[in-house]
């Protein structure tokens, strides 16, 4: 329970509303192109063009969307995006990793830079923070598919290393990055496919901050999200479930 409640205050929601969501479907677009034109456009031989497509069905990405992202990867019109990591600190000296994609490294340095300054942290150099954290993978299923029980002995078979279950929430399985293609695979072939299958950057250590603090770095976090070139935000703080409702 509590640890699914650190992944919910950690990984960054979405947002809501038309323009938001229209920012995410392009960038999820973005995520299955680069992936396809990096691998196979086959999401049963390239596992991240299949996690792509995974985290794309999650927020109801329309099907026509996602196969003229992987055709697009085929043409020769198809942008060249470079793959950056940036690290930080927040409010309080949280630990914030950005991920991002891009066709302008200067651009993005100085969108992410500018958002750490006026959020009051400041952006630091690669390595300084993504020590405290394990890049790992993470595959989600929907509590109704097993229990508890099933799922994790299914997850230690496949070969997992932890599962984390809760009612409402669902089950979290966390794994090897270098092996979430196969242990994905193994409990797709039981329960179904997965709601999904992603790298992440799990904090070692999280943080509990008071809502002040909290709320600083929600405000961060969703700053950074907005970015267009910006794909992923992580943090290793936690808030409390009444700010996280507060600012829902």
């Amino acid at each position: 329970m509590a640890g699914h409640s650190q992944f919910k205050n950690i990984m960054h929601r979405k947002g809501r509303v038309d323009a938001v969501r229209s920012k995410m479907f392009g960038k999820l677009a973005r995520e299955i192109t680069v992936a396809a034109k990096l691998g196979l456009p086959d999401p049963n031989m390239n596992p991240r063009l299949r996690a792509a497509i995974l985290a794309a069905r999650a927020e109801n990405v329309p099907k026509d969307n996602i196969e003229r992202a992987i055709k697009k990867s085929q043409g020769g019109d198809a942008e060249n995006y470079e793959e950056i990591r940036y690290e930080g600190y927040g409010p309080g000296g949280a630990a914030i990793i950005v991920e991002a994609m891009t066709d302008n490294r200067n651009r993005t340095a100085s969108d992410v830079r500018s958002v750490f300054t006026k959020s009051g942290g400041n952006l630091a150099e690669t390595g300084s923070v993504s020590f405290m954290f394990d890049r790992v993978g993470i595959i989600e299923f929907d509590a109704k598919v097993a229990d508890a029980d099933t799922m994790l002995e299914a997850a230690i078979e496949a070969g997992a290393d932890d599962v984390e279950t809760d009612p409402e929430a669902g089950h979290a399985i966390t794994c090897d990055q270098g092996s979430l293609a196969e242990v994905t695979k193994a409990l797709e072939a039981r329960f179904g496919d997965a709601r999904k299958s992603a790298f992440v950057w799990r904090p070692q250590n999280a943080v509990a901050v008071d809502d002040e603090t909290g709320e600083k770095l929600l405000r961060l976090m969703e700053g950074l999200d907005g970015q267009d070139d910006v794909q992923n935000v992580f943090g290793n703080f936690e808030v409390s479930d009444a700010l996280l409702a507060k600012m829902g």
